[in-house]
């Protein structure tokens, strides 16, 4: 079975086709990556990216041939500057001195926007695995100290323990406010069937 960067020919072409139409629709990418997600069972963050690979496999002819005349096109990404990617870093990094995660960071920068959040949460994680002396010196001009990140990442372990436990406890009580209104409905069906026998 011929692949297109890792999905088959039939799933690259049913998320064309799905994203022209929720396009069409008046549906934003965000909306549309989160309703296939779902809908495949796939991570958003994947078809998002799966999505983006596809608008670039220029070279490949059955591609092409997919996306003729569906009018889909990926945004240019204008790169940081190097003193846009040291002011953002700062900005994260005073934050994670002050205890907040490096996702909760992200957010309040971006003012809740999801592409900005998501570009300034890749570079920051670019810069982590690739340029940590660039990380560390900016602590050492904001006056963060070592240790103190140590603790501050103790804690985000503890937040993100409590975030997914909290998400862990509103699914609970969704799936038993499901589970009580079908046994009250069963429970007034039975009622009925008695006054009626």
């Amino acid at each position: 079975m011929n692949k297109i960067n890792g999905y088959t020919e039939e799933e690259a072409n049913e998320l064309v086709e799905f994203i022209s139409a929720g396009k069409k629709s008046g549906k934003t990418l965000t909306a549309l990556f989160t309703t296939y997600a779902n809908k495949t069972g796939r991570a958003k963050g994947s078809v998002r990216n799966y999505y983006y690979a596809l608008l670039r496999s220029t070279g490949d002819e059955r591609v092409k041939k997919m996306l003729g005349g569906k009018n889909l096109k990926a945004e240019k990404i204008i790169p940081f500057s190097e003193l846009e990617t040291d002011r953002i870093l700062k900005q994260i990094l005073l934050q994670k001195s002050k205890g907040v995660s490096v996702r909760r960071a992200v957010l309040n920068l971006s003012g809740g926007d999801d592409k900005l959040m998501l570009r300034y949460q890749n570079k920051y994680r670019n810069v982590s695995a690739k340029e940590p002396e660039r990380l560390q010196r900016i602590m050492r001009e904001c006056g963060i100290n070592k240790e103190d990140e140590a603790q501050r990442r103790i804690e985000e372990e503890i937040n993100g323990l409590y975030d997914r436990l909290a998400a862990s406890l509103k699914e609970e009580n969704k799936r038993l406010t499901s589970l009580l209104k079908r046994l009250a409905d069963e429970n007034a069906l039975l009622r009925l069937q008695l006054k009626n026998s």
